[in-house]
């Protein structure tokens, strides 16, 4: 059931009983992809919509020599790209980095919703503009950032985001990432991946245990990283839009 994502989308407009059924509908065909494994690869024809209903994945682009930069991190709730019928192929690759659980929504099912329930409509437009703007805030850390606040700044970023779907526990989350996958999001190398790591657990700003994170005080954090939320657009921007008697046509 695509519960976390009528979450995600309900921090923007309050959905309908109808909007959500329609949202349940259109997840009933899954796959399950094991970890490591491409979701769809760079080159392959988008067939369908994948939403991440349980683990994580990522968007990834490899180099010809073998390097790869990851250049997106797909938590349950999140859509590999709502637009992708636009494209005739791949341009990149999506892989699962834990066991993962996919909906494959189809054109025709996607276009019967975004007719039928402007309020989805709507929201997916919220969602696309999220999407694009924290691909913009990973393209300042790597450009301008320290290590230490590009690492921060994700920790801070997966928190808000989990928090929102309600996979945060108290101030922890599960994080599924090995240290090789921190280095590819973060273009940084591997020992000065692990060097700024251990300074933040040094500092006490981070708690690692196996692969769970406990962030002790998120101010702390936040201020340390240079975090601000405010490109998540979490304020309830589509409160004019929220479901109500009589639905919104």
């Amino acid at each position: 059931m695509p519960h976390h994502l009528i979450r995600k989308l309900e921090q923007f407009t309050k959905l309908s009983a109808s909007d959500k059924q329609a949202l349940k509908n259109a997840a009933s065909a899954q796959r399950r992809f094991g970890a490591r494994t491409d979701i769809i690869s760079e080159g392959d024809a988008p067939l369908h919509i994948n939403l991440i209903l349980e683990g994580w994945a990522c968007r990834y682009k490899q180099l010809d020599d073998g390097r790869r930069q990851v250049i997106s991190l797909f938590v349950p709730g999140d859509l590999c790209d709502e637009h992708v019928y636009s494209l005739r192929e791949m341009d990149h690759s999506v892989a699962a980095l834990s066991p993962v659980n996919v909906a494959e929504i189809t054109r025709p099912m996607l276009g019967q919703i975004m007719e039928e329930h402007p309020r989805i409509r709507k929201a997916l437009c919220w969602n696309a503009l999220v999407t694009a703007a924290i691909q913009r805030e990973l393209t300042v850390s790597l450009g301008q950032r320290t290590a230490t606040e590009r690492l921060g700044h994700l920790l801070c970023e997966l928190f808000v985001r989990l928090r929102g779907i309600g996979l945060t526990q108290g101030n922890s989350y599960a994080l599924p990432l090995t240290q090789g996958e921190l280095v590819e999001v973060l273009g940084l190398s591997n020992v000065h991946t692990n060097r700024t790591v251990q300074e933040l657990r040094r500092t006490g700003l981070i708690m690692l245990k196996g692969r769970y994170l406990q962030i002790p005080d998120f101010a702390a954090l936040q201020a340390a990283s240079l975090f601000s939320p405010n490109y998540l657009h979490l304020n309830y921007e589509g409160r004019d839009f929220d479901a109500g008697e009589p639905e919104l046509s």
